[in-house]
């Protein structure tokens, strides 16, 4: 089977600045049977939080050229220990490299291998209890914890279900709790736990739905998936001290306590929008905008004939996507990235921000390109490229 590509979507939650409908009176917030239920009124997520974020980032990692540990690759994660050390997963190396708070290197941990503390396809980190680090999808697909210098702790095994499907780490709280699913891209449903500090379950969040795929048949043996126009994907995340698994199709978010016991229903207010004929013309452009460079010239008018085609057989889904994806701030906010239409785009990021109950308190806009890693009380930290493809790590400051 020919995989494509993940389709990358951003999605719109909050309304027009000054869409504030007559009659609103806010989010209204009341328990049912032990569930905390917050309904968002639509003029909230219509207002421009005062938080301002500074004009240049404070921090830049990277180079076009110089020291191996500056010269970053497929960098897929990052965050900032409490003592202002910034740690990069630089994906390319299957390293940890940390650089004090001006960005000079100090240190490289991890490595490509298969000992202790090494990996072959280490993807994320996430902070671990005290300020030690979680890092996983290496060779047992469990967690591996780093000491604040980088000292090799141990490893989680995260098992396998009774039909040997793997469970892939998605966050860790702060009690040392491990959220982990099957992988949502896999599967048409998928199980998702709760897992303790040991690796083994506290209890299952039930199935959920994948991510949703079309599989077009080319009449052989073969056959091509798609992820369809504006389709539903999980999302999750570690809340304060609630686990987030939710779809990007809906326009509610889910959080449970450690128990796996469902503690909040967050309705964001916003009535569903379903796509236009212009963003599925502007979506299919996008998609079939780049060409392989195996394709020779002389070849593509037809092989773009053909994945137009291709593409314009793809069901496309009923409704826009809800927002494009979640983070928790180390605060207990909760940002969700809202959706911007094909034809529609706007420089930067624009997020929602939920306060830690689950109320809506504005949109904020963030940095144009930059990839958000992690969000504390007063910084964004991310990664971004040049014209060039050069990669770099940035810190920028936020004032709330």
């Amino acid at each position: 089977m020919r995989l494509l590509i993940p389709i990358v979507i951003v999605a719109a939650l909050a309304c027009q600045p000054g869409d504030t409908p007559s009659g609103d009176t806010g989010p209204q917030v009341r328990d049912s049977a032990g569930i905390r239920i917050v309904e968002n009124a639509p003029s909230p997520g219509g207002s421009r939080l005062p938080w301002r974020i500074s004009a240049e980032p404070v921090v830049t990692i990277g180079r076009a050229e110089g020291d191996e540990p500056y010269l970053l690759y497929r960098v897929t994660d990052a965050l900032r220990l409490a003592d202002g050390r910034i740690v990069v997963l630089n994906n390319g190396t299957q390293e940890l490299r940390v650089f004090d708070g001006d960005g000079t290197h100090l240190a490289t941990w991890a490595g490509r291998g298969e000992g202790p503390g090494e990996f072959r396809s280490l993807a994320a980190i996430e902070p671990w209890r005290g300020d030690s680090i979680a890092a996983w999808y290496g060779p047992r697909r469990g967690v591996t914890l780093f000491d604040e210098n980088g000292n090799f702790g141990r490893n989680i095994v995260i098992e396998r279900d009774e039909n040997s499907l793997l469970f892939n780490p998605k966050a860790t709280g702060r009690d040392g709790a491990i959220l982990v699913s099957h992988e949502p891209h896999m599967y048409e449903t998928v199980e998702v736990q709760i897992r303790d500090p040991e690796g083994k379950i506290v209890a299952s969040l039930g199935m959920h739905p994948g991510d949703e795929r079309y599989i077009a048949n080319e009449g052989t043996d073969r056959s091509t998936m798609y992820y369809p126009p504006f389709s539903a994907r999980a999302a999750q995340t570690a809340w304060g001290d609630l686990f987030v698994h939710a779809s990007t199709g809906q326009h509610e978010i889910r959080a449970y306590a450690g128990d796996g016991t469902l503690a909040r229903i967050v309705r964001l207010g916003v009535a569903p929008r379903v796509p236009t004929q212009a963003h599925i013309d502007a979506y299919i452009e996008d998609r079939i905008s780049w060409i392989p460079p195996e394709v020779p010239p002389e070849e593509v008018e037809q092989y773009l004939i053909r994945q137009r085609r291709a593409w314009e057989a793809v069901p496309v889904a009923e409704f826009l996507p809800a927002f494009n994806s979640l983070i928790a701030d180390r605060v207990g906010h909760l940002w969700l990235e809202e959706f911007e239409p094909p034809g529609e785009e706007r420089p930067g990021a624009r997020w929602t921000v939920l306060d830690p109950e689950g109320k809506v308190l504005g949109w904020v806009e963030t940095p144009d390109g930059l990839e958000i890693y992690e969000i504390g009380a007063d910084y964004l930290l991310g990664d971004t490229w040049d014209e060039l493809g050069v990669e770099y790590v940035q810190l920028w400051s936020l004032e709330r």
